[in-house]
């Protein structure tokens, strides 16, 4: 297998007239969805060259999904734009790409015009009634091969742009078929999708679903402010998997949701992006004693996860959960300050990771990407890329991998891996600000940002939900007369923090 599209036909020829996505206003079955996939892919193929990017500006849906296997199609691949996001944010976005168009709807046509001009914007529904043109689309899968881009999603950058992490169909289809396989994934399954489709845990839930033929339930974003509808909606629709970001089972937990309603139907609950606080496990493994509990780790760069760890019901938690031991078919090792591996039991070192679930790179970024994906320091004898993670581990005494936080000025806050110099550097181009700093209080979650300048703290707090996503504008910010040093002449970023 070489291609993502060969799972949705598969399941086509399956489960014909079963439903394939649901989302809160519509639904489609599978031959719908491949239908629709290839009407749009037909479209694109006459407009696009292959392997460039087509941009998605849409909610999260089912036309959406089409949109995704439609790039697909066409040869290309797709970037979702969350129209939630400031606008400077998209166009950052848009000015790395340089796509040729915005694929949207007539709901985010303005957003549109201001990303590129009206001719080079196109509208879901027209791509979805051009005429399937076998021959092409034939054409464009003779000329396609495994390690072509199939999505890219965008993180943040250390030198104020976003960086577009390129994902390969082969990395796609390496790791979903381990994943899939590793946690009993089955045609009956109903995948609830919590993650925008612009985060890279949504790539678990689609296509784990087109591969074994499940239904990908897409939970509507308005209902994680509103717990007692979320559970409704859950429980209604029969969810029994669940791959979600920490902090959003903990919305469910934290108001006692589940004493509202048990989603009973619940068979595997699998969670990433922050430290899941024991309590909160507790509290899910009480409402839900027949569930599978798993803690999966890995930044976008790899394709998903590349480590995990299934939960033992009766091992003493504590201490904080492991990030666990590789998928299969994925090497992660620590290396120390000096790149040699660490082995022995409680040594911190630089989280490593080699295998064929590595992303491409980013996009138009070689510098970034010659300085993350580089050779294995282990290896002189042939190429043998690795993935720098930039995060701290070390082993326990079980050889399990313990998080240890991270080993630069990269962070993980809600769910999302944030560079606080590309906070730092939108905070500073704002007039008004002389000087600025971000700082990361890993025990409350909490996003600092220290400046110097005579702005008011509620004016910087909206100029900067301006430039940037809600999850990277600092939810404290501090007005100081000076910057605290180090001997070294660099901002104390420790003192700031006891100021």
């Amino acid at each position: 297998m070489y291609n993502v599209l060969e799972w949705l036909e598969q399941s086509a020829n399956l489960y014909s007239e079963k439903i394939a996505v649901i989302d809160e206003k519509s639904s489609l079955t599978y031959a719908e969805l491949k239908e629709d996939s290839r009407c749009i892919g037909s479209a694109l193929s006459g407009l696009v060259e292959m392997r460039t990017p087509v941009v998605v500006l849409a909610d999260k849906g089912t036309d959406t999904l089409c949109l995704f296997f439609g790039s697909a199609y066409a040869g290309c691949f797709y970037v979702l734009l969350n129209p939630e996001l400031p606008i400077v944010r998209l166009a950052q976005v848009q000015s790395v790409l340089e796509a040729e168009y915005i694929v949207t709807d007539k709901k985010y046509l303005d957003i549109a015009r201001e990303l590129v001009p009206e001719k080079r914007i196109l509208l879901i529904d027209d791509l979805k009634k051009h005429d399937i043109d076998d021959a092409t689309l034939e054409s464009i899968r003779n000329k396609a091969v495994d390690t072509d881009p199939i999505y890219a999603n965008f993180t943040s950058g250390s030198t104020g742009i976003p960086k577009g992490v390129v994902v390969s169909h082969r990395s796609v289809i390496d790791f979903i078929n381990v994943f899939t396989d590793t946690f009993s994934f089955e045609e009956s399954d109903r995948i609830g999708n919590q993650a925008p489709f612009d985060f890279d845990v949504s790539v678990k839930d689609i296509y784990s679903a087109i591969k074994t033929g499940a239904t990908l339930v897409i939970i509507p974003r308005h209902l994680f402010s509103k717990p007692v509808e979320l559970l409704d909606y859950i429980c209604d629709h029969k969810i029994t998997v669940m791959t979600w970001a920490v902090s959003a089972l903990c919305l469910i937990s934290t108001f006692h949701g589940l004493d509202y309603r048990v989603p009973e139907t619940v068979r595997k609950v699998l969670f990433s992006g922050e430290v899941m606080p024991y309590k909160h496990l507790k509290s899910w493994m009480e409402h839900l004693p027949e569930a599978t509990f798993v803690n999966v780790y890995g930044p976008t760069e790899i394709t998903c996860n590349c480590t995990y760890h299934v939960i033992d019901r009766s091992r003493d938690y504590t201490d904080g959960v492991p990030i666990g031991k590789a998928f299969l078919n994925e090497h992660v090792f620590l290396l120390d300050e000096n790149d040699k591996e660490i082995t022995a039991e409680d040594e911190a070192g630089e989280i490593c990771v080699r295998g064929t679930a590595l992303a491409l790179g980013y996009y138009r970024a070689k510098e970034q990407t010659d300085k993350h994906f580089v050779q294995n320091p282990l290896n002189d004898r042939y190429i043998d890329m690795i993935y720098r993670t930039g995060d701290l581990g070390k082993y326990n005494v079980e050889g399990e991998i313990n998080f240890c936080g991270r080993k630069d000025f990269q962070i993980k806050h809600m769910g999302h891996r944030i560079e606080l110099e590309e906070v730092e550097s939108a905070m500073a181009q704002i007039e008004g600000i002389e000087r600025a700093c971000c700082v990361f209080d890993e025990a409350k979650s909490k996003l600092y940002g220290f400046y110097v300048g005579d702005m008011d703290k509620k004016e910087l707090h909206i100029k900067m939900s301006e430039k940037l996503p809600i999850f990277m504008v600092p939810s404290a910010l501090r007005k100081v007369e000076q910057m605290p040093l180090t001997k070294n002449g660099k901002i104390d970023r420790k003192a700031l923090l006891i100021k």
